[in-house]
């Protein structure tokens, strides 16, 4: 795996090295050894797969607070998404800031967010299928949201979202409240 870093402190684009023979090729997408090393999560109780029916469907920006906050690694396994982090940490260099990447089927990449990070995405393709590994299970009362339009965020998504969820559309604009510790 290369671990390719982000501008936001602590996160990392994850790229596969593929090993390929005349079948195709194997690549490991989670190693505990390498992950830990870069002081990343290891321990993933949780699994989750979000199935995206039409382009343009919009998901987020979502997190869950202490003591449930969770560390995401996220990959497309169908389709393309374009998927973003935000920094919430509020002793972070990098608070405030956002970070974004397509995760295809194609390119094979993933996103490593750490705990105290806001999560959404873009579907790109129809039929966008996300897998993600989470360091913490899911407790409802730590669920927490902010608009994916937040003027202070000023995410640049790259296609106005065609598709939304009622509760996505009813989060408010980013609190100084909300940050994580």
């Amino acid at each position: 795996m290369i671990f390719q870093p982000t501008p936001l402190a602590g996160a990392y684009v994850i790229e596969l090295e593929p090993h390929a023979d005349e079948r195709g090729f194997f690549a490991r997408t989670f190693c505990e050894r390498e992950f830990g090393a870069r002081g990343l999560a290891t321990r993933f109780p949780q699994a989750n797969t979000s199935f995206n029916a039409r382009a343009g469907t919009l998901r987020g920006m979502h997190w869950q607070a202490a003591p449930h906050a969770e560390a995401k690694l996220m990959r497309c396994t169908s389709g393309a998404i374009f998927d973003v982090i935000v920094d919430l940490r509020r002793r972070s260099p990098t608070l405030l800031r956002w970070f974004g990447v397509e995760l295809s089927a194609r390119n094979r990449k993933a996103l490593y967010a750490p705990e105290g990070f806001a999560h959404g995405f873009l579907t790109l393709t129809p039929e966008a299928e996300v897998a993600y590994l989470m360091s913490a299970s899911y407790a409802p009362e730590a669920a927490r949201g902010a608009r994916y339009d937040d003027p202070r965020l000023g995410i640049a998504w790259p296609a106005k979202p065609a598709v939304i969820s009622a509760r996505d559309l009813a989060y408010p604009d980013l609190d100084d409240g909300l940050l994580q510790d």
